[in-house]
This record gives structure tokens, sequence and C-alpha cells, in this order.
């Protein structure tokens, strides 16, 4: 594959342009995302995917409202925005196309999947920390860039209306998994019921494992990254989406569905880590929410896949024609795993809490 960094680029920056060696990295579905290297210095350089973030100024602003609010409040918090180009600007557009450059932080790697209960410990921390410092930001000027990112209504809707649309091939090879999506409602209704009463907070909300850089030998925590999507919402969304990504060995393209459990061990680590940052921060109603943050975040991701699947795989990169059905009911599993142990769960996050 050929990998083509417009070397305009470089022009927009107080960087010299040379014969950079670029490679292709992390593992993110949306946008595009490179390592270009130097001998001296390096770069991550990231094609933003402009189908889906279609207002890239809404990204520039909240990310700035961000860091000016943790430079006075917490100067020395590594907060890894794009460095700015000539204009002040995180964005450069080069035609129809959207690039940023960030520094390279060689001391930190991006994980997939996990192998050891300390860097669920230490991610669940690095994204507690950054809902803490931000936990006083004023809310009013950030906006959604990505609008109901993370509503499960609207998610819910989406799929009826794909499940109504879809052929009947499709319906038909789909049937275990929209059994499992119509049996496992009700956590459509409960979150109906927490948008009500849940405080908004400005959330990451893509907080897989990939997003948080670990210190390569000691797994200590470096940085949160791909800030794209940092916007007001609920705590469900980030402490969800490390339940989801942290606490099974494989990934959600693992199509061994015997293989995706939940380690529980993973989970006290996820837990102990999130709240020794966030346990003053909840309220009482969100302490009794946190099990519940998982179900949500796997039962929408599950119908995300499985809606697109049903449309034909128009949002999710794919390999091969069924990976996005294989993905929603490997979802599925480790929902099911979490309704199975749950009461184990639930009496880890008492011991975490008390």
């Amino acid at each position: 594959m050929e990998i083509a960094i417009p070397e305009i680029l470089w022009e927009f920056y107080d960087i010299p342009s040379k014969n950079w060696l670029v490679t292709k990295a992390g593992s993110g579905h949306i946008n595009e995302t490179y390592i270009a290297a130097g001998n001296q210095q390096s770069w991550v350089v990231q094609k933003l995917n402009h189908r889906v973030f279609t207002q890239p100024e809404a990204i520039e602003q909240n990310i700035r409202l961000c860091q000016t609010y943790l430079q006075e409040k917490d100067p020395n918090y590594l907060f890894l925005a794009p460095i700015l180009n000539k204009k002040g600007c995180y964005t450069t557009k080069i035609a129809n196309s959207y690039w940023r450059i960030f520094p390279f932080i060689s001391e930190g790697i991006a994980f997939d999947t996990l192998s050891d209960p300390k860097q669920a410990y230490e991610a669940a921390k690095k994204f507690g920390e950054l809902s803490r410092l931000l936990a006083g930001v004023p809310l009013a000027q950030f906006k959604e860039t990505i609008p109901a990112f993370h509503d499960l209504n609207l998610r819910f809707k989406q799929f009826e209306q794909a499940l109504t649309e879809a052929p009947k091939e499709r319906k038909e090879a789909a049937a275990e998994a929209i059994a499992m999506a119509l049996a496992n409602r009700e956590i459509v209704d409960i979150f109906g019921k927490l948008k009500k009463t849940l405080p908004l907070r400005i959330q990451h909300h893509d907080t897989k494992i990939s997003n948080v850089l670990l210190h390569k030998k000691s797994f200590a925590g470096v940085c949160v990254i791909d800030l794209d999507t940092l916007m007001p919402g609920y705590f469900l969304s980030d402490l969800g989406d490390m339940v989801r990504t942290y606490l099974c060995a494989y990934d959600e393209n693992e199509t061994d569905l015997a293989k995706i459990t939940i380690r529980e061990d993973y989970f006290k680590a996820l837990m102990s880590g999130y709240l020794s940052k966030m346990a003053d921060i909840l309220t009482a109603e969100e302490k009794t929410q946190l099990l519940f943050a998982g179900k949500f975040m796997l039962y929408m991701q599950a119908l995300r896949f499985l809606s697109d699947y049903l449309q034909g795989s128009i949002y999710y990169p794919i390999f091969y024609p069924e990976q996005n059905l294989l993905r929603s009911l490997n979802q599925f599993q480790l929902l099911q795993s979490i309704v199975e142990k749950e009461k184990n769960l639930e009496q880890i996050i008492h011991e975490c809490l008390t």
C-alpha cells in the first residue's frame, strides 16, 4: 500500500521538509495515522476522516478550550494536542483533506489488547485523571464533534431502521445477533431514564486501550491520545468503553466466541485505577451505575456493528463480508459474560469504592 503525506503539508509548519520514513500506525476505524520518522525528530501525522468528522472546527474549538483550562489548572499535565501550524491552527486543509501533526512520544506505546492487569489500572487511571481535571470546565462553549455519538436511543432507532430496510438474506444471516439485540432492549430504557438525572461531563468518548499511551517497559500511564471526540457526555461513555476494551484477552475482531469472557482481575484493576481519580468526583447515583456503564457500551457497540452489517458495511472498514456481523456477536458475547459474572463484579466495585 502506498503511503503518501502531501509534501506541501510541511510548508504549513515550522518543520523542515525532508525525506521522512513514513509508516502506517494505529488500529483505529476512522482516521488515517502515520509516523514520519527522522534521525533526530519524529512526528505523528494524521488525516482526519472528514466524512465522520464533518465539522473540524468543532474539534479544534473543544481541544483549545480543554488545553487552555488544563494549562491553568495543571500546567504539568501532558495534554497531547496537535501542534499549531503557521496560521495558529491545529488543522491544515489541503485540497479536500484535513491534516494534523502531533509530537511523537517515543517512550509511549498504544496497545490493542492487554496482557497485564497493571496496564488496565494505568490506562483507567489516565482517563480518570483527564475526567477529574476537566470536572470544572464550563460546558457552554463546547460543541458535539459527532452529534448524538453515544445516544443509545438514537442507535437503537438506527438499528430498527437498518433491520426494516435490510435484504432478507442479511437478516437471515444475522438472526442470532438480531435476537440478542432485541433480548437486551431494556438497556435502552435504563439509559433513557439515566439521561434525565446524570450530570454532563467532558468525556473522551473513545477510551479504548489504543487511545492511551503507556510506558513501553513499566506500563505507567503516559498520556491520553485521540481527542477528536472530547465533548460533553455522561461518565457511562468513558468508563463503559474501558470495560469494553480492557477486560477480554481478545479484541472485537476475534471470531472464536468461546474465547470472549471477562477477566475479573483486569476488571478490578480497571475499577481501582479509574476510581483512584474519580471516586470523590462521581455522584452517588453515578456510583450505582458503574457496572451498567459496561453493559451500555457493549450493547451500543454491538448494535452499531450489527446495524452496519445490515446496511452493507458502509461505516466500519472490513476485510471480509461477515466481519461486522461477527464483531457484533463478539460484543454481545462479552455483554453476556458481564451478566453471568454480575454478582462478583458488583462485589469488586464495592471493594474499590470502600
